[in-house]
């Protein structure tokens, strides 16, 4: 009887220990890096390529704001520059004449001087001499800056057909980042706005695993540290290999949907694990376990 006991409380000892042994360290859910991406301009959306699960690369063209307004308004600006910086010209010519002519009346002007000097010419031709120098050079200084003024807006024009071009550019819809489309919302022949989102992409080929560890559990983490993350997939369990990429350096009470209630009410530490996805099996918010890899010293921490 006695040896009975003895049996079923080392059965019973050797279960329990089995039951702990498969308790994880660590619980957490799938976490991925989105960027939501919008439109830089406003128009009717003539070309939208993206689709929901599609995978695009850095880089490409996935849609077109209509520009045909844009350009239009280019050409028109264009043959504004064109016609003011004619204007430019004509005033730089008619510069060039009126200096010619102002060269001659300062001479004329020099040598009637000369002539009332000597008492060989009146007051009124010497009058005269100064009062044409003098009505050139008023015409130079206003043909100068009308010039100027015209040459103003010339760049002005120009800065405004940059700003166009600048338009049409953003005009086109390019993916900034390699990865799968998660949520589409626009379509081709929607009007949208500039900053309105169009699609939610996010690279899936790693992702992140977010978990939370008790303070003694944190004192023996590591950055690099390796863990065993498993799941659930298609009614089994996979267990991939993850890396510690960072550990939180504040307390926090135990998110909600990761322990019971009473658990809830320990301070516990976020940490992130860096976790490949091969063929896409992990997927965002997906549950997961986690088992931190041993040291050969029987330390956790090694990587």
């Amino acid at each position: 009887m006695r040896h009975s006991q003895q049996m079923i409380l080392a059965l019973t000892c050797i279960a329990a220990a089995c039951k702990n042994a498969d308790v994880p360290d660590a619980y957490g859910n799938i976490e991925a890096t989105t960027v939501t991406v919008g439109s830089q301009s406003s128009g009717q959306l003539v070309l939208f390529t993206p689709a929901e699960g599609a995978k695009l690369t850095a880089g490409a063209v996935v849609g077109l704001v209509d520009t045909i307004p844009l350009a239009l308004q280019k050409q028109q600006i264009l043959a504004q520059r064109a016609a003011t910086a004619s204007r430019t010209n004509e005033v730089s010519q008619q510069i060039d004449v009126l200096e010619v002519q102002r060269a001659i009346a300062q001479r004329t002007y020099e040598r009637t001087r000369r002539l009332f000097d000597q008492q060989a010419a009146t007051a009124q031709q010497l009058d005269q001499a100064e009062r044409d120098y003098k009505t050139l050079t008023q015409q130079i200084q206003a043909a100068a800056a009308q010039r100027h003024s015209v040459t103003e807006d010339v760049s002005a024009t120009t800065a405004r057909v940059a700003q166009i071009e600048d338009q049409i550019r953003k005009s086109r819809v390019s993916n900034p980042t390699p990865g799968t489309v998660l949520t589409t919302y626009a379509k081709a022949g929607e009007v949208v706005q500039a900053g309105q989102p169009l699609y939610r992409i996010a690279n899936l080929d790693t992702v992140e695993l977010r978990a939370y560890v008790t303070e003694p559990q944190l004192a023996q983490l590591r950055i690099g540290q390796r863990a065993q993350v498993s799941v659930d997939v298609g009614g089994g369990r996979r267990v991939l290999t993850g890396t510690v990429t960072w550990v939180s350096t504040e307390a926090e009470f135990t998110p909600t949907p990761i322990q019971t209630r009473d658990e809830r009410a320990s301070l516990v530490y976020a940490i992130k694990l860096r976790v490949a996805n091969p063929g896409g099996i992990l997927k965002i918010g997906m549950p997961a376990d986690v088992r931190f890899a041993l040291g050969p010293a029987g330390a956790a921490g090694a990587p």
